[in-house]
């Protein structure tokens, strides 16, 4: 360990140490994936990083960190950070976690800094870059404050981008990676029949969100019994609720008639998948029938498009089309569908690939792909609400194959009023 004296107001010496050593500390868990398709990932990235004459990368991002190392931290404040070179990789955590970043970290090694002193990150991240001279850092990451830092600390080093080359890998996914996101959305389906079950008039949003939540948390669990259980939740909207996709939940009870949308999102070992759902409490209003008839059909299209050789900006503008000529295109107002795989609305996600007018990039095999058409209509007029309809698709060979399995529409989710 290295150490710093302390000196207290009475003159006493106190030692305090800039790393701590947990490696060893308990039993490494069982990776969520083979050791072969780790070293695919970690073999792939090394492979670019020598094409951009790149001597190590530091990621930073809780995405990135997870798809190399399958350890995913918890920020609170303290940085974290994963250096790949040509020979190793080495995850760096903070004390305040223990063993288990040493526990997750897939091939075992691991540094340990404590808070004692402000730059012991910074120190921790100087035993594994001696000698570095181009060093790749995620430029869609790294804070200002902490680029100044590492330019202070390394004046030696050039800093190159490592970002996008990584997402660019995480944009097609594995075999085992499908499997893994299969067994997810299978655990979505299971969220959304369980809000389902719970949406009954007169109940708060919140009572649904939490059995939906608990129920899909108890199939995570017993899916995969030695993994960790975070950051699986439902969003449930009613009413005007319903307007804004991530509107958090709240106490507000359904009523009849009301307009309804459910968001289950399952996390395991940092990946996450999504449902989503439009439901009534009883019947519908004839408008309100006739928007939710429309954006199925929207969606039925959308998921048609997601085919190899597709663009994703051509996908966008098709649909585009079909809300216009309904004079609806004016309430949309975000893509149709985006990447899936290690990401969540916090960690972030693979920009390269989303369903948007800007965004040129052309379908492939082994891609995860949502289609999610939103259309917000406002409470001034008929048919007010949010109308969401979300299923994941995975692009193969031969089109597309959709691994939602919960149905949408109409003739399903007009619940008892």
């Amino acid at each position: 360990m290295v150490s710093r004296t302390i000196w207290t107001e009475k003159g006493c010496k106190m030692q305090r140490e800039r790393l701590q050593n947990y490696v060893g500390n308990g039993a490494p868990v069982t990776p969520t994936f083979p050791a072969a398709e780790m070293e695919r990932r970690i073999t792939a990235i090394r492979l670019s990083m020598a094409e951009a004459k790149i001597d190590a990368a530091l990621f930073t991002s809780y995405h990135n960190i997870n798809y190399y190392s399958d350890f995913l931290y918890c920020y609170f404040g303290r940085r974290y950070g994963l250096v790949v070179d040509h020979q190793q990789m080495t995850s760096i955590s903070a004390g305040i976690d223990g063993g288990q970043p040493w526990r997750r970290t897939y091939g075992g090694r691991n540094i340990t800094y404590t808070d004692w002193q402000k730059d012991n990150w910074f120190h921790a991240v100087r035993q594994v870059i001696a000698g570095v001279k181009r060093l790749g850092i995620e430029f869609d990451h790294i804070s200002l404050d902490t680029f100044a830092l590492l330019r202070h600390e390394f004046p030696q080093v050039e800093f190159v981008d490592i970002a996008a080359i990584a997402m660019r890998q995480r944009m097609i996914k594995s075999a085992s990676e499908i499997v893994h996101i299969e067994h997810m959305t299978r655990i979505a389906d299971i969220g959304g029949a369980a809000c389902a079950e719970a949406a009954t008039v007169g109940t708060p949003e919140h009572e649904v969100a939490l059995h939906s939540t608990a129920t899909m948390v108890r199939e995570i669990a017993k899916t995969w019994p030695g993994g960790e259980l975070l950051d699986t939740w439902t969003w449930f909207q009613s009413g005007i609720n319903t307007d804004g996709a991530h509107n958090p939940v709240t106490s507000r009870k359904i009523e009849r008639g009301d307009i309804l949308s459910l968001n289950c999102f399952p996390m395991v070992a940092g990946y996450y998948v999504a449902l989503e759902r439009t439901l009534f409490a009883g019947t519908p209003s004839d408008e309100h029938l006739r928007l939710w008839e429309f954006n199925c059909r929207v969606h039925d299209r959308g998921k048609a498009l997601l085919v190899p050789g597709n663009r994703c900006s051509d996908i966008a503008r098709e649909l585009n089309e079909m809300y216009a000529a309904e004079n609806l295109l004016q309430f949309r107002s975000f893509g149709y569908g985006h990447s899936f795989g290690v990401l969540c609305h916090y960690y972030g996600r693979e920009a390269g690939l989303e369903l948007r007018e800007d965004c040129d990039t052309v379908l492939e095999p082994g891609m995860v792909v949502s289609m999610e058409p939103m259309i917000t209509i406002p409470e001034t007029l008929p048919g007010a609400g949010g109308y969401r309809e979300h299923d994941i698709l995975v692009v193969t060979e031969a089109g597309n194959r959709n691994i939602t399995g919960f149905p949408y529409g109409p003739e399903h989710l007009i619940l008892p009023g």
